[in-house]
């Protein structure tokens, strides 16, 4: 857990899942208790199928420490590498829970995939509030911006609190790059003109990462506007859309799904919820076949 910010901006406070590389953030209103929290994580042992919320009880004793009011749950898009804490802390904290609208496009999608049914909702009721692009909400007295950034997904948002945006899996570190956009529905045109929105927020916007893959220096989860623009290796300055495209296509057509990419989705676009139990009081996750493959 690291502080970052001035005191006149959005205090904003890191929790890091080593096992996912997954960054989740405290965003704290410096004149009031009032804050959100942003990409919690829930814990999974694959091989044995055992839940934990080790990372969720750090993020919820910090909350009761310092009593802060949970104003917002914000789940930046439905993540396909870890799986959501937000139900979890919610009943802890209380707050609402939030995606962007589209989450209706990604359910409707792996709701076929999975074959779930009229069980399953795919109209967004899982959430309490759906994020439209350019939708305009409070944290406690911190002006916040939902911005829709698909690419990665349909669904995704940066959410700007203040001085500060929350860019999901839209960019990574400058050394690394942005997300992929070989998911269903995704796609590397879409992914680089949203790219092109955030980085023209203001040169001295502080941007929060939610993964970060490093291979020689230690883990980093903010950078700024002005240092994207000027270094990252996929999207800086005078990056034409057409290299940038070849570019990233080329590389997912290289990489492998996910180590956790089918519990996550099952569970995240149910709001971080399980799916039902059987008649024997046992919740399980489907493993479709071959419905991934390049």
């Amino acid at each position: 857990m690291q502080p970052s910010g001035a005191q006149h901006n959005p205090e904003v406070l890191m929790f890091f899942d080593k096992d996912t590389a997954t960054f989740s953030y405290v965003v704290k209103d410096p004149s009031s208790n009032a804050c959100a929290i942003i990409d919690s994580v829930m814990s999974i042992d694959y091989p044995s199928g055992t839940i934990s919320y080790e990372g969720a009880d750090r993020i919820i004793a910090f909350i009761k420490e310092q009593q802060l009011d949970v104003q917002w749950l914000i789940e930046t898009h439905v993540h396909a590498d870890h799986l959501s804490a937000a139900p979890y802390i919610q009943e802890r904290t209380g707050g609402k829970l939030g995606i962007g609208a589209l989450i209706t496009t990604v359910q409707e999608v792996f709701g076929t995939i999975f074959n779930t049914g009229s069980e399953f909702k795919r109209d967004g009721s899982q959430f309490d509030h759906l994020f439209a692009d350019g939708e305009t909400y409070q944290v406690g007295n911190l002006q916040a911006r939902a911005m829709h950034t698909p690419g990665h997904t349909p669904a995704c948002m940066t959410h700007v609190i203040g001085d500060a945006a929350f860019v999901g899996d839209t960019l990574f570190m400058p050394d690394q790059g942005t997300a992929r956009a070989d998911f269903p529905g995704g796609s590397a045109h879409t992914l680089f003109r949203s790219i092109h929105k955030v980085l023209s927020l203001p040169s001295e916007t502080r941007l929060f990462m939610c993964h970060d893959y490093p291979e020689t220096r230690a883990v980093a989860y903010e950078t700024t506007v002005a240092e994207q623009k000027a270094g990252n290796i996929h999207v800086k300055d005078g990056t034409r859309e057409e290299d940038y495209v070849h570019k990233r296509e080329a590389r997912d057509a290289t990489l492998g799904m996910p180590r956790l990419i089918l519990p996550s989705l099952q569970i995240n676009m149910r709001a971080g919820h399980m799916p039902p139990a059987e008649n024997n009081n046992r919740v399980y996750l489907k493993l479709p076949i071959n419905a991934f493959k390049h």
